[in-house]
């Protein structure tokens, strides 16, 4: 037992001590009682953190005396005018603010935890407590032959280690607070105090909020650990971050402290190492133009500082790690994966001093996918025999009986968790695809109707496959893998997952971090009203497509015979009712709605479709907004639907038409539009699909005829400029969004835009695509719309490539 009350060594710690040091400190301990070489320290444990909040008494005199003029205005003022006169804990001021602030309300948000934190700097740390971190942090320096009594002191960092973080399923990581290069006393418990207001910060409380912690029961741990003067440093992923590779390990790596790695400040040398063999698969060696270093004017702290000007000229592209070195690190990931059996997110260092290499915190990977990567090595074994495989499109796994589909007519034989086989899927087989553990189908590519709906619901998928309907039977027992592409023969039980509470949860998507703040706006692709709350869960910034057809095609018969049989109002209704579960869960977050875009063997199956016509390539035929100036009738139900919702105070709303290859179109959209009272650019957004290469030929003709935005949609757009069918997926591999003369379309589509003020965005499957992405912030798209399991990885990508952008031009500007 320890001779402390609030401090404990790393060596009395274990993993299971997460709600006394929170997760970076318990594993820290954890290495450190495995034999992982981690710099010594202790924890400054939660129940000190407990005990500060619930017993430094704090009155209304205090707080004014504190705050001075920020007591009499915002939430303060109101708090102080409802509390009690006698002085009361610290902890009932702080949840009176919270429990007052809409963590929606950026503003306040920002604000009120201003507040907060300024209260907890404000008040003095216990004695008791200062006592016992002094007395630790005092043997600490013995052991490195510094004497306190004699004004010596050992440098420590202090890391702030939430009682809640780096679970597996929930990461606090990069949500509070550290503070490198701390020496002397009053500067480790000024720095321990940090820490605690770091609990408060507005990303922290946001996410707290968002994920369902009570703040109540949330408490901060601060861990004070011997600091490496860090040579080279920098972050290891245990799996593959990016393709959920779990044989390789990824090594990102820069010299001096491994802030700058982790802040995103340098671009490091990227490593990819295959577990095992211990071979070096990959290497990217980066311009690394500055570092961290300790703040050599003050001696504590850290500062920024040119490479060449620190280092020489030599190292800016000169290679981190050795050859050893890489593999020295990879082979001290691959022991920690080992022990936790987890694939693990590590930062490391090599010490200045000493030569040797130190793990300064490991936690889980909580964004890696549960499926393996696609591309990985197949484990061959008895139970998983490959009995098709074709193109992986929406991923995970799932296993049943398969159920084979000819006939629309016949999707009432789907049961929950079956299999559905079918020749390719369209709009009318969605209720039977809601009900499937998986689906395969014969043909198809990665951007088919299938792929599409199996990503936004959830569903593990397979497309592409020639021969699903004929080597698959009926009855039989099959495990689908969406990632690799593969169906296995029975019902592999090591792939299979157990989360039946997250399945009847509707694969809820929840983000694994406090949402970053990019200037590119990150939204989201709706197909249907049903997922509206599972996409509006990703924190997306809206939604950049909201797809007509489902709505129209779902509800049970031709909309045109609806109107026919005198029943518009009904139409209307169902559209509406659809388009409000959207706009209602994203608001005020703008949803932009694209008019019907079906082609007509979609159609034709519909009771009351018999009259569509039959065309030999219905992608190209009567679709989008050719149809619906043909059928203004149609077009004019959709807008009726909308001006409902406007009525209602739903102001989040565009209308985006699609397939607009003239002026024209947009011109006779409007007047349909203003004849039932809905008023473009007023009302509502207007907006066009860049689809054709037509329509991103003539932007400048389509602006001047006046629209508040455009979205590319590249299925399309890609298809119809390399006259390639995407959903064939013998030329499937020819299909490429990246392809040069795609992107001059859509660069030359943004130059205009902007010159005229227009907004400009993706919805296309390009749109979740990070190499596309990447691409496209750098010619300046206003935003990305993404499907809902993409949006965390694409938020990423678009901060990563933001901040790239920024330090280029920091780094020309110092040239």
């Amino acid at each position: 037992m320890s001779e402390y009350k609030f401090i404990r060594w790393f060596e009395e710690l274990g993993r299971e001590d997460v709600p006394l040091v929170g997760g970076k400190g318990a594993n820290l301990g954890e290495l450190t009682n495995a034999g992982i070489p981690v710099p010594p320290g202790f924890c400054v444990t939660a129940e000190a953190y407990k005990y500060f909040v619930n017993n430094v008494k704090v009155s209304k005199e205090d707080i004014k005396k504190v705050m001075g003029e920020k007591a009499e205005k915002g939430v303060l003022a109101e708090v102080l005018a409802n509390a009690p006169d006698e002085a009361r804990p610290l902890q009932d001021w702080i949840m009176d603010i919270v429990e007052r602030t809409n963590v929606d309300d950026s503003r306040e948000l920002m604000d009120n935890t201003a507040v907060i934190r300024e209260l907890i700097l404000a008040m003095p740390m216990p004695k008791e407590i200062a006592d016992e971190v002094l007395d630790a942090y005092h043997k600490l320096c013995k052991r490195f032959n510094k004497d306190p009594e004699k004004g010596e002191f050992v440098y420590v960092a202090v890391r702030s280690s939430a009682t809640a973080e780096d679970l597996p399923e929930a990461s606090f990581a990069g949500q509070q607070e550290t503070y490198l290069d701390v020496i002397g006393d009053e500067d480790l418990l000024e720095n321990v105090r940090k820490c605690w207001a770091s609990l408060w910060t507005a990303r922290a409380t946001f996410y707290r909020a968002k994920q369902g912690f009570d703040h109540r029961k949330v408490y901060l741990s601060a861990v004070v650990q011997k600091m490496v003067n860090s040579k080279t440093s920098g972050v290891m992923f245990t799996a593959n971050p990016v393709t959920n590779n779990r044989n390789e390990i990824m090594i990102n790596a820069a010299w001096g402290l491994g802030e700058a790695v982790v802040s995103g400040a340098v671009t490091p040398d990227e490593y990819i190492v295959e577990k095992g063999t211990w071979k070096i698969k990959e290497k990217y060696i980066a311009k690394k133009e500055v570092m961290y270093v300790r703040n050599p004017e003050t001696g504590k702290g850290t500062v920024l500082v040119k490479v060449a000007d620190y280092l020489g000229p030599e190292y800016v592209e000169k290679q981190v790690l050795t050859e050893e070195q890489i593999i020295e690190v990879a082979k001290m990931g691959a022991k920690i994966e080992e022990h936790y059996q987890y694939p693990q997110d590590i930062e490391w260092a090599y010490d200045a001093d000493d030569g040797k290499l130190y793990i300064v915190q490991s936690r889980p990977i909580t964004t890696l996918k549960e499926a393996p990567a696609e591309g990985e090595e197949l484990e061959e074994t008895e139970e998983m025999e490959v009995i098709l495989k074709g193109l992986g499109a929406s991923p995970g796994v799932g296993a049943g009986k398969v159920v084979i589909v000819l006939d629309v007519k016949d999707i009432d034989k789907v049961k929950e968790g079956d299999v559905l086989v079918t020749t390719m899927t369209n709009p009318d087989m969605v209720p039977a695809m809601k009900r499937a553990s998986a689906i395969v189908t014969d043909e198809g590519g990665r951007t088919c109707h299938a792929a599409i709906v199996g990503r936004e619901l959830g569903i593990p998928t397979v497309v592409g496959t020639k021969e699903a309907t004929k080597k698959l039977k009926d009855g039989m027992l099959v495990t689908v893998d969406g990632t690799r592409g593969v169906v296995y023969k029975g019902i592999v039980k090591s792939l299979v997952k157990k989360e039946k509470e997250e399945k009847a949860e509707g694969g809820k998507v929840v983000v694994a971090g406090a949402p970053l703040i990019t200037a590119t706006e990150v939204k989201v692709n709706v197909s249907m009203p049903e997922v509206a709350e599972r996409a509006a869960a990703t924190g997306a910034d809206g939604v950049g497509l909201l797809r007509a057809e489902h709505m129209i095609l779902g509800i049970g018969a031709h909309p045109v015979k609806f109107i026919k049989e005198g029943k518009e109002e009904e139409l209307v209704e169902k559209l509406a009712e659809g388009i409000r579960k959207v706009v209602e869960a994203f608001y005020p977050r703008r949803v932009w709605y694209r008019t019907l875009d079906a082609p007509t063997n979609e159609f034709r199956e519909l009771p009351g479709g018999e009259d569509e016509p039959v065309e030999r390539n219905p992608m190209l035929g009567w679709r989008g907004i050719r149809r619906g100036l043909d059928q203004p009738e149609l077009l004019r139900a959709e807008f009726k639907a909308i001006k409902k919702l406007v009525d209602e105070g739903y102001d989040n709303i565009g209308v985006m038409l699609p397939l607009v290859s003239h002026p024209e179109q947009i011109r006779k959209a409007k007047e349909i539009a203003r004849s039932v009272g809905l008023e473009p650019h007023k009302d509502v957004e207007w907006g066009v699909m860049i689809e054709t290469p037509a329509s991103a030929l003539i932007i400048e003709d389509l602006i001047k005829e006046g629209i508040d935005f455009v979205s590319f949609g590249t299925n399309d757009l890609t298809q119809y400029t390399l006259a390639i069918d995407r959903d064939n997926e013998r030329v499937f591999k020819l299909y490429d969004e990246k392809h040069p003369a795609v992107l001059k379309l859509i660069e030359n589509v943004i130059k205009v835009c902007k010159k005229y003020g227009v907004e400009t965005s993706i919805c296309g499957q390009a749109g979740s695509d990070p190499k596309m992405v990447r691409l496209l912030v750098r010619m300046g798209i206003d935003s990305v719309s993404a499907n809902p399991d993409a949006v965390e990885l694409i938020r990423k990508t678009v901060y990563r490539e933001e901040q790239r952008i920024k330090l280029e031009a920091a780094r020309k500007a110092l040239e």
